[in-house]
């Protein structure tokens, strides 16, 4: 199991590119629908918590299904197979860096994955919020977050994702403390 896990996650380390969020849409069908080592539900909870603590997402996703199958060697196993693709390819180009940039064709290529890697991104959003537990609140905080990161690319206003998504996390719950205080049902959706 330890070395299925290293190389389900090399496999994934090897062939996405543009980094975490990329990876999440991978990692779901991966980890999710054909192999089943854990439920969306807890894919989605561990995409919020990864994003949440520090270190890149797909590191804590892969670390999270391998301590989920086979404990701190399964976490181990996952995190030492989605890095070590990224690792030994940013070692070639480095040891190769001045004729790498030079190469026409590699130029290009890139251009084309950066399209790639934005509906990568975009799928696994959309496949997130078809999947969300759909409450007004919820619905209204995703839009407000997507209005002020856009006006705030747009506009260059500098405020940190970081900051647009504590304040999102405070407003709900605030909204969830004051909603469950007067029926005394905390946890219930509304």
């Amino acid at each position: 199991m330890l070395v299925t896990l290293f190389f389900t996650f090399a496999k994934i380390g090897l062939f996405t590119f543009g980094g975490g969020y990329a990876m999440i849409s991978l990692i779901e069908n991966i980890c999710v629908e054909q192999k089943k080592w854990i439920t969306h539900n807890e894919m989605m909870k561990v995409t919020v918590i990864a994003e949440s603590t520090p270190g890149p997402i797909a590191i804590n996703c892969a670390t999270f299904v391998g301590y989920r199958q086979r404990g701190a060697a399964g976490a181990i196993a996952a995190t030492l197979g989605v890095v070590t693709p990224s690792f030994i390819i940013i070692y070639l180009i480095t040891v190769f860096l001045e004729r790498f940039l030079e190469i026409q064709g590699i130029m290009n290529g890139f251009k084309g994955i950066r399209i790639a890697v934005g509906i990568m991104i975009l799928d696994a959003s959309i496949n997130m919020i078809k999947k969300m537990h759909k409450t007004t609140l919820a619905y209204v905080i995703l839009c407000c977050s997507f209005l002020a990161m856009m006006l705030n690319s747009i506009f260059s206003w500098g405020i940190s994702s970081i900051a647009i998504m504590l304040t999102a996390a405070a407003i709900s719950l605030v909204v969830s403390a004051v909603s469950g205080i007067p029926s005394g049902k905390k946890g219930e959706e509304k």
